[in-house]
């Protein structure tokens, strides 16, 4: 197994005002002094990760944690059908991430996200790449139409039709021809809690069941979720892919020469069907001096040799 840093205890937290009446958790961790370094979770919806990040050295990152807008300690919270998702787009998280490093005093840090983390990573690099010092990426996912069609609109859906067919089944009958990522979306707005419970449940089904063939992956790390974590997981990842992330298609590749200075490493499993990969290939491609590790062994869900790889990034870049 690779080489780990224990866990460390938050040092400072608070809830940073963003406004329009949103309340964003943040967290550091790790050595006040260090280097500086933003954790951007997936999901989008999942919340940051409880502990710290056993990859990063505490004794050299100052680490700082922030769950998104209507997820894990921010309110309001998204399992909570008053909350007013038209509040919540991939613009009010780049905005968000900017005050946060604005109000914590913050020149310039590293920023690390993996899935949606990467794509909102990116979107926040290119948009101020004065404040990147060096990125870090695994699983990486760009939220492309192509992408998100892939996930959500039939793609992979080749490879498990008796699931897709239970996810078509889980909204009304009229509504089972048409896009099922929108229909899905209704119903996790419904205001019986039941209603969306249910299709949060189908929701996650769907995502464990692309994860399912993954060599060191969990078997059901969606399901697993605590109700209101899960209806707000559900409903903030429909509500994204409904609108393909708010993002024009292609737009970060296209954009990806702004990151030319910037040191990145991208690191991402063959076995990834979530989010397949030929956007990490593409976008390595198009971002100068920019390096893609790809590990046989690892799926979305990571590998030991991939903790690894990620470990060794972000030791380098302690030392920048």
């Amino acid at each position: 197994m690779p080489a780990t840093f224990s866990s460390t205890a938050a040092r400072d937290h608070g809830m940073l005002d963003v406004g329009d009446g949103n309340l964003v958790y943040w967290e550091e961790r790790g050595n006040p002094d260090g280097k500086p370094a933003l954790i951007v979770h997936g999901g989008p919806g999942s919340g940051s990760p409880s502990g710290t990040p056993k990859a990063f050295d505490p004794e050299r990152y100052r680490i700082i944690l922030f769950d998104q807008r209507g997820c894990g300690r921010s309110t309001p919270h998204a399992s909570d059908p008053a909350t007013d998702m038209d509040l919540n787009t991939t613009e009010h998280l780049l905005r968000d991430m900017e005050r946060l490093r604005a109000y914590l005093g913050v020149e310039r840090w590293l920023v690390f996200g993996g899935s949606w983390g990467s794509e909102l990573s990116v979107a926040y690099a290119q948009r101020h790449p004065e404040r990147v010092s060096e990125m870090v990426l695994p699983a990486f996912w760009t939220m492309g139409r192509s992408e998100v069609d892939w996930l959500y609109r039939g793609g992979v859906a080749r490879l498990f039709p008796e699931q897709w067919e239970r996810f078509g089944h889980g909204v009304p009958e009229g509504e089972r021809g048409g896009d099922l990522v929108s229909a899905h979306g209704k119903l996790l707005e419904h205001p019986d809690p039941g209603v969306r419970t249910q299709a949060a449940l189908g929701w996650a089904a769907w995502e464990d069941t692309v994860l399912s063939l993954e060599p060191n992956g969990r078997p059901t790390p969606y399901s697993g979720r605590a109700s209101d974590a899960l209806v707000a997981f559900a409903r903030i990842c429909a509500h994204y892919a409904a609108n393909d992330g708010w993002l024009e298609n292609g737009a970060l590749l296209r954009g990806a020469g702004r990151l030319a200075g910037i040191p990145g490493v991208i690191i991402h499993g063959r076995h990834d069907l979530s989010c397949p990969l030929d956007a990490a290939w593409d976008f390595s491609r198009a971002w100068p001096g920019s390096e893609l590790l790809v590990l046989d062994d690892a799926g979305h869900q990571g590998s030991p040799a991939m903790s690894e790889q990620v470990r060794r990034a972000l030791e380098r870049f302690a030392e920048r």
